[in-house]
């Protein structure tokens, strides 16, 4: 019997969300033996410059997506705060809300493992959750050896186990967006409720 329950907070611009996010989502939950993964469209990231879609129309998309998935739920915290959000201000957030017995997981790409040691106080962060990189089938592990000067063994040895192994999945949101402002009609990668509200809404100039 496991003592404390386990969240895996999934956050991302979603612009828009597609098959590939809900299938590492959904194998993510498995391998992390996780209770529920909940989805958090950013307003903007503090590393970006660009302005994604209204985060009205991302997260009722995110909503519509994952309306059939047990477990899966969004959440509009980011969206509502007035400036660009931190994984720890968010991470934060969640803490409060569920308490200090569930174990939160962030999950990332493994890219985003590269500069880790640069993220806004990460060693708060590493505190308050534990970090859960995605590294696709046939693709190398990250290289652990070049955070011994930066993080403990303790951290490094969890970083590890909590690697999440994901499927081969070669989607991305901006060849989506660049399809359907083409008016072309992405092939398995959009379910057709999320098809038919980005063509109501006229987004990403597609009609």
């Amino acid at each position: 019997m496991r003592l404390h329950k386990k969240t895996i907070l999934f956050g991302g611009s979603f612009d828009p969300i597609h098959t590939g996010h809900l299938r590492v989502a959904h194998h993510a939950m498995g391998e992390l033996v996780a209770d529920e993964v909940i989805f958090i469209p950013a307003r903007r990231s503090p590393h970006k410059t660009d302005s994604p879609t209204l985060g009205c129309h991302r997260f009722a998309m995110i909503a519509k997506a994952i309306d059939d998935f047990d477990g899966f739920s969004v959440s509009d915290c980011e969206l509502l705060r007035s400036e660009p959000s931190y994984t720890l201000d968010t991470v934060r957030f969640f803490r409060e809300q569920l308490g200090s017995d569930v174990v939160l997981h962030w999950l990332i790409g493994a890219d985003q493992l590269a500069d880790l040691e640069k993220w806004y106080r990460v060693g708060d962060l590493l505190n308050e959750c534990r970090i859960s990189a995605m590294v696709r089938a046939g693709y190398p592990p990250p290289d652990f050896g070049r955070f011994a000067e930066v993080f403990s063994p303790e951290i490094i040895s969890q970083l590890k186990d909590d690697i999440v192994q994901t499927p081969q999945i070669d989607l991305s949101s901006t060849e989506i967006r660049r399809q359907l402002s083409s008016g072309g009609v992405p092939t398995n990668t959009l379910s057709t409720g999320i098809l038919e509200y980005i063509a109501e809404h006229r987004l990403y100039g597609f009609v």
